[in-house]
């Protein structure tokens, strides 16, 4: 039997490699998208699914992932996206606001126009991956901040506009993740200070119990529609407030 079809973009690492696996596993054939050529190819060859190299950013490479997806597509996890910087807001850096923007704002939405008729078509679901930053503003984080609830905005209107198509529209809003490279990249490689984001931390979420979100999501009847899921460890009570040994 043809299995039923996902992509997932930003794939090449954290929470978009694990929830790759985690559909592979609930037998979907994962169209694994990022830029990185090398990892997703790798990522395939283990699950047994598709590579795709593709930069949410640009619009032909949109295109292109698109028309490797076909006719039909039963889930699209627009995970691809990331913080970048943690200066106030008076002292940011715009050009890190605007990737990110692009990212997480314009990237998803992209992917939705793109792959919304064959989503249609299999009568789908699109999963966005967000963050609690879309709900509570937090210091040092006002780019990200605005960007998650820029995207939060949208996909609300975007399941406002589709009510009456055979679609479900899912936000899925992690807190704190000890991903493998999320903290990273905000602190442009420093890998000291993003140790310390988890210093203590009494047992963070993992990029697989995001994916296992994910699966259980992808999975629900046709008429059972997941709003928003928002998911802490039970040390982070809020944005403010996290336990730590």
């Amino acid at each position: 039997m043809t299995r039923p079809v996902a992509v997932v973009t930003g794939a090449s690492s954290g929470i978009g490699r694990a929830s790759a696996r985690r559909l592979a596993a609930e037998g979907f054939e994962v169209i694994c998208a990022a830029r990185r050529t090398d990892r997703i190819e790798a990522l395939a060859a283990e699950i047994e699914g598709r590579a795709v190299t593709c930069d949410v950013t640009s619009a032909d490479d949109i295109a292109a992932l698109a028309t490797e997806v076909g006719p039909r597509l039963d889930v699209l996890v627009a995970n691809a996206g990331g913080a970048i910087g943690t200066e106030p807001v008076v002292d940011a850096n715009l050009d890190e606001w605007r990737t990110m923007f692009e990212t997480n704002v314009i990237g998803v939405v992209r992917s939705v126009q793109a792959l919304m008729p064959a989503l249609i078509a299999a009568e789908g679901e699109v999963i966005v991956m967000g963050s609690v930053a879309a709900h509570v503003s937090y210091e040092g984080g006002g780019g990200y901040v605005a960007a998650k609830h820029a995207v939060r905005a949208a996909i609300g209107s975007l399941r406002l506009e589709a009510y009456d198509q055979p679609v479900r529209i899912c936000e899925i809003d992690p807190g704190m993740v000890e991903s493998d490279e999320f903290a990273l990249v905000r602190f442009h490689g420093d890998a000291e200070k993003a140790a310390a984001v988890y210093a203590g931390v009494v047992d963070p979420l993992q990029q697989e119990d995001i994916a296992d979100c994910v699966a259980f999501v992808a999975t629900r009847p046709k008429h059972v529609n997941i709003d928003s899921l928002v998911v802490r460890p039970r040390a982070q009570a809020a944005q403010h407030k996290v336990h730590r040994r």
